[in-house]
């Protein structure tokens, strides 16, 4: 079904831009989320609303259609150290990015949502809330937080017709993974951590978003999908 009304949140860069660039290919009626627009936004005539998301919405959403199809929400954060140098400032912002905001935007949308009688949310886990990694304490706990709510909402909303799921990548070359593949030999090690050979593309993770919004997925519900190039769950 084309021209739904899907409400993609950190649409402007990595993942959230290019399922942004895949849906809008599709004809839906997309509206973008961020603390700024983009050149590719503005390129593809969307509409941009303006929102940070460890503040209060406000008024923010008050223009979204009266249904609303879909809601993907894309914003993350990577802040790897070891334990005993996390601040709990450092926690604190990794959870009001990862999964307040998320609490913020599902609140704030339930009703268009609900009305739609059949839409999908998209979330965003990460491998590390499963497996054991160092260095990801902070990562790790707020991403577990949204693989609760995911289910949890899923299992409320069900009634409405509203499906939940989240996505749990792997390292996947995006603005926020720089520093990590900032060299060829980091790459290479960290393409050679994954069973398949390589990390994940910010297209990876859209075509899989993209499939969870779309009607072939309409019985897929509560769900925590490892898209993440066998890291959690194979050992070659």
């Amino acid at each position: 079904m084309a021209n739904k009304n899907i409400l993609i949140i950190g649409g402007t860069s990595g993942i959230g831009l290019a399922l942004t660039q895949k849906l809008a290919t599709q004809g839906h009626n997309l509206i973008i989320a961020s603390r700024q627009t983009s050149e590719a936004i503005q390129k593809l005539g969307l509409t941009h609303i303006t929102w940070d998301v460890t503040q209060p919405i406000g008024n923010a959403f008050d223009t979204l259609p009266d249904e609303l199809h879909g809601l993907v929400y894309c914003p993350g954060t990577i802040n790897l150290k070891p334990f005993q140098r996390l601040s709990e400032e450092d926690f604190l912002y990794d959870y009001q990015v990862n999964a307040l905001g998320a609490v913020r935007a599902l609140q704030a949308t339930m009703k268009p949502l609900r009305k739609s009688k059949g839409a999908s949310v998209v979330l965003f886990s990460t491998v590390a809330a499963a497996l054991g990694m160092n260095f990801h304490s902070s990562i790790a706990m707020s991403k577990s937080a949204i693989e609760g709510l995911t289910k949890s909402l899923a299992a409320e909303w069900a009634l409405h017709k509203v499906r939940v799921n989240a996505l749990a990548p792997s390292l996947t070359d995006t603005p926020l993974a720089e520093k990590i593949l900032s060299s060829p030999e980091k790459r290479e090690a960290s393409d050679k951590r994954h069973p398949i050979g390589r990390v994940g593309t910010s297209e990876d993770l859209a075509n899989a978003a993209a499939f969870l919004l779309s009607d072939d997925s309409s019985w897929i519900t509560g769900q925590i999908l490892g898209i993440d190039g066998g890291m959690g769950t194979l050992k070659p």
